[in-house]
């Protein structure tokens, strides 16, 4: 199963994927007018009540909700991952992912409420599957990707989530993975159950702690280790352009590799 699904892995990230998820980034970007440009005005809009607004959530829930699935797993696993595997190269396409692809995640943001529907119970649907069914007229990718999606929420979704924690866990306390995973599902499923707004809900409990501790755990990591900043920045720059990537130590640490687990977590952890 490893073998099929190694192979698969590597004609998905491969150089025509790689060139499509980077330049779709840097095209939006482009098309945008460096929509970037205007980040603090949206975390002011994320933050800022709106009660005239239509939707099932508020803006803040939607941020917290969004932040929810990068905080820990994405950015400290992820691109601990990607160092690992890619060398530490890595990090800079990561940053590049991160700082471009805004560009991105503000079109799909648009395009999930331009083309979002009203249910039955009066509550929003939306999401690429509707873009693709209204706005390109092909209900047909709509439906492929309700489908793919499904089948990678058992491993995006919380596959990734449940395996870094049941890890962590019984590495720090020796408990059981099965008991750790026992209580992730029923917390879960008591959060999920509730539907989008139970979800954005608990986001917005659990989030703006979860991201002032990491915020100031990496101010802390950096300053016990500030001997090592600009020494690490160094060689982060040159080793993402260079065939060899510094640390001989690291897993295939190649160019390639580098773009190629840079720009992958870099979508995953942003």
């Amino acid at each position: 199963m490893m073998d099929v699904i190694s192979s698969i892995q590597g004609v998905v990230s491969g150089p025509l994927m790689l060139v499509l998820l980077f330049g779709t980034h840097v095209f939006l970007t482009i098309r945008t007018r460096v929509i970037q440009r205007y980040v603090f005005k949206g975390i002011k809009l994320s933050v800022t009540p709106d009660k005239e607004a239509e939707g099932d959530v508020s803006g803040f829930g939607a941020l917290a909700t969004a932040l929810a699935a990068t905080i820990g797993t994405g950015n400290i696993v992820g691109v601990a991952t990607a160092i690992a595997a890619g060398g530490p190269g890595a990090v800079f396409w990561v940053w590049l992912t991160g700082c471009f692809g805004i560009a991105s995640k503000y079109g799909e943001a648009v395009l999930a409420i331009k083309y979002r529907v009203k249910g039955k119970d009066g509550g929003m649907i939306g999401g690429p599957m509707y873009a693709l069914e209204r706005g390109l007229k092909q209900k047909w990718l709509g439906v492929l990707f309700a489908l793919f999606a499904g089948f990678a929420c058992f491993g995006i979704g919380n596959g990734t989530q449940g395996n870094s924690i049941t890890g962590m866990v019984k590495d720090t306390f020796g408990v059981s993975p099965y008991i750790t995973g026992a209580i992730i599902t029923v917390l879960t499923g008591l959060v999920i159950l509730g539907g989008v707004k139970s979800i954005a809900k608990v986001c917005e409990k659990l989030v703006p702690f979860m991201a002032g501790f990491y915020i100031i755990g990496c101010i802390i990591i950096l300053f016990i280790n500030h001997d090592y900043v600009l020494p690490a920045l160094k060689t982060i720059v040159v080793s993402a352009f260079t065939p060899q990537a510094a640390g001989g130590g690291f897993v295939g640490s190649t160019l390639m590799l580098a773009l190629r687990f840079g720009i992958a977590r870099g979508l995953f952890t942003n």
